[in-house]
C-alpha cells in the first residue's frame, strides 16, 4: 500500500452557487414572494377620487430535494495495512459529488418549469410569454411563448453575446446586477478564437494570454460540463446568460459526512454523506436560454 491516495480529476466545488440568492428555510417547501413594477399616472383633477390599482403580487414554490451518496465501506484489515487513514479522501470524494449536485439543481432551475399560485400548483413553462427568452442554435431569437425548434446550430459568437445582452437590457434588468454566462468548454474555446476576444483593444483582461476568459461584454464567464442537451436541437447544449440572484437557492442541510463502525459487517468503517437543497427561478426575464453547438 502507498502512503497517499490519488484523487482522479473531477469538479470538486459548485460553479454556480455563488451566483444565486441564498435563503434559509424549514420544512420541505417555501414560497418566494414577488412584486411586479407599478407605473404612476398623471393627476388630471383636483379633489378627485383616489385611484386604486393592485400591484401584481405572486409567489413561486421552492421544493427541497434530498440527496445521498451511496456509502463506502473500508474493511478493518485493509485499513490496518494502509500507511494512511483513507477516510478523509473518501469523505472528500463524496462531498465533491454533492457539490456537483448543487450545480445540477441550479441548472434545472435556470431552464425548468416553475410553480406559482397560492398553493404552488400552477405550472409555468420556462418559455411562457413574460418568462425567459430563448435563442436558437443559429442565433435567432425564438418568438415569446414558443419553445426551441430545430435550426442549423453554431457555436458561441460575439453576435450571440450581443443578442443576450440586448434581451436582458430590453427586460430592464438592473445593470448594477452582475451578469453571468455559463456554457460548456467547447464554446469557451469558440469564443477564445474570436478575433475581437484576441484583441487587447476589445478585452483589457488579456483573456487569451491567460488561457481563460474572465469577463467580456459585461458577462462573467463560467464553464460547466453539466449542461443539458436540448431535446429538439440535439446537437446543442442549453447555455445561459443570466443576472445574479435570478435563482433562489436554499440549503436545508449542507453536505454532511457520517463516519461510523458497522459492527454487522465485520467492523468495517462506513462513510455516508447526505444533503438537502433546492432552487427555483425567481425572475424569468433575468435569464436567457441560448442553444449552442455542443461540440465540433
Amino acid at each position: 500500500y502507498k502512503a497517499n491516495i490519488l484523487m482522479l480529476s473531477q469538479q470538486k466545488q459548485s460553479v454556480l452557487r455563488r451566483t444565486t440568492m441564498p435563503e434559509t428555510m424549514t420544512g420541505d417547501t417555501m414560497f418566494i414572494e414577488r412584486l411586479a413594477k407599478k407605473d404612476p399616472q398623471k393627476r388630471t383633477t383636483r379633489h378627485g377620487a383616489t385611484p386604486i390599482s393592485d400591484a401584481t403580487h405572486d409567489r413561486r414554490k421552492l421544493t427541497i430535494v434530498d440527496y445521498e451518496v451511496p456509502a463506502d465501506l473500508i474493511d478493518k484489515q485493509d485499513r490496518l495495512k494502509m500507511l494512511i487513514d483513507p477516510q478523509s479522501a473518501y469523505a472528500q470524494n463524496q462531498v465533491s459529488g454533492l457539490n456537483r449536485a448543487i450545480d445540477d439543481e441550479i441548472i434545472s432551475a435556470l431552464g425548468g418549469t416553475v410553480y406559482t399560485g397560492h398553493t404552488g400548483s400552477t405550472a409555468v413553462n420556462y418559455y411562457a410569454t413574460g418568462e425567459m427568452r430563448l435563442i436558437a442554435g443559429d442565433g435567432s431569437v425564438v418568438a415569446a411563448g414558443s419553445a426551441h425548434s430545430n435550426t442549423t446550430a453554431t457555436g458561441l459568437t460575439i453576435a450571440k453575446l450581443l443578442t443576450c445582452k440586448q434581451l436582458l437590457d430590453d427586460a430592464e434588468i438592473d445593470p448594477m446586477r452582475r451578469r453571468y454566462f455559463v456554457c460548456n468548454p467547447y464554446n469557451i474555446n469558440q469564443l477564445l478564437n474570436t478575433t475581437e476576444v484576441k484583441s487587447v483593444d476589445y478585452n483589457n483582461v488579456r483573456a487569451l494570454a491567460q488561457g481563460q476568459i474572465n469577463t467580456f461584454m459585461g458577462f462573467e464567464f463560467l464553464m460547466s460540463t453539466r449542461l443539458v442537451t436540448d431535446g429538439t436541437e440535439t446537437d446543442c447544449k442549453h447555455c445561459y446568460a443570466f443576472a445574479e440572484n435570478s435563482i433562489t437557492f436554499s440549503s436545508q442541510e449542507e453536505p454532511s459526512v457520517s463516519v461510523s463502525i458497522r459492527h454487522d459487517l465485520s467492523d468495517c468503517v462506513q462513510i455516508y454523506t447526505t444533503m438537502s437543497c433546492g432552487a427555483v427561478r425567481n425572475e424569468g426575464p433575468a435569464v436567457i436560454e441560448i442553444n449552442l453547438k455542443a461540440s465540433a
